[in-house]
């Protein structure tokens, strides 16, 4: 006798079956920015096949935490994530913020996870058995060169943080946020001069090195200037090439009145 098949609940309150979560890579719309270009289909049916399940999460919902220990890499489907460190003295510092198309889990590789991953929003991901990853690897050459491409990009992103962080004016920070954030939704097909800031303004300053109040300011200094317009969290750029000079520190805000 055929069995039933077993449901699960998702977001939305509709039974969705186990097989329906099974992850596709062909038919997903961010497979483009997850896997290399010209991959063949034979080897994307491959990675298919090593693909765990999706994982839905809800806002707030926690996906992995420091310390524990790294068993698979997550891709994410649709939603936003922010990463974030807690010192000895339990405070938080965020150290990015993820978006669809990218990877979560990458800082463990090496062993513990060394941050913790919370949704931002009602989110997806795919979950990836690092361990069954590698064995693909030596299966197919172009996946380990693109892994190796991520990674780098990874690196250079903390690179850039510290940057950040370190040297740049305040101005230089925020506007160094917009454009990222313009760049990266633009690779992913949406508009890149209107969007939605899905982290608070609390977050933002943390990420930046500044106070929320610094933020705020940001905010309404840059939309008096002409250069963004601010509709809660609905962002537009007004004048992105004077942000992207700012960003690149060859050009300066001039004094508020």
């Amino acid at each position: 006798m055929t069995q039933p098949v077993p449901f699960i609940t998702d977001p939305s309150k509709q039974p969705v079956s186990i097989q329906a979560l099974k992850a596709s890579c062909s038919a997903c719309s961010m497979h483009q920015l997850c896997l290399p270009m010209g991959l063949e289909d034979a080897d994307i049916n491959r990675l298919d096949q090593i693909i765990g399940r999706r994982r839905r999460l809800e806002k707030d919902e926690r996906l992995y935490q420091m310390g524990e220990p790294f068993r698979n890499l997550y891709a994410v489907r649709f939603g936003h994530f922010k990463t974030y460190q807690v010192n000895a003295a339990g405070e938080a510092q965020i150290t990015g913020f993820q978006m669809a198309g990218e990877l979560l889990g990458m800082d463990a590789i090496s062993g513990n996870h060394h941050c913790d991953a919370v949704a931002l929003e009602d989110s997806e991901v795919c979950e990836i058995p690092f361990t069954r990853l590698e064995e693909l690897f030596g299966e197919v050459p172009a996946l380990l060169r693109h892994f190796h491409r991520i990674m780098s990009q990874e690196i250079t992103r903390e690179q850039n943080v510290m940057l950040l962080l370190g040297n740049m004016r305040a101005e230089q920070r925020f506007a160094v946020f917009l454009v990222n954030l313009s760049a990266r939704y633009a690779a992913r097909g949406y508009s890149p001069n209107s969007f939605q800031l899905r982290m608070s303004r609390e977050d933002i300053g943390n990420y930046l090195g500044l106070t929320i109040e610094s933020v705020s300011r940001l905010l309404s200094r840059f939309k008096k200037q002409g250069w963004i317009q601010v509709d809660k969290r609905e962002v537009t750029l007004l004048d992105p090439a004077k942000l992207k000079a700012l960003a690149a520190g060859t050009d300066v805000c001039s004094p508020m009145a």
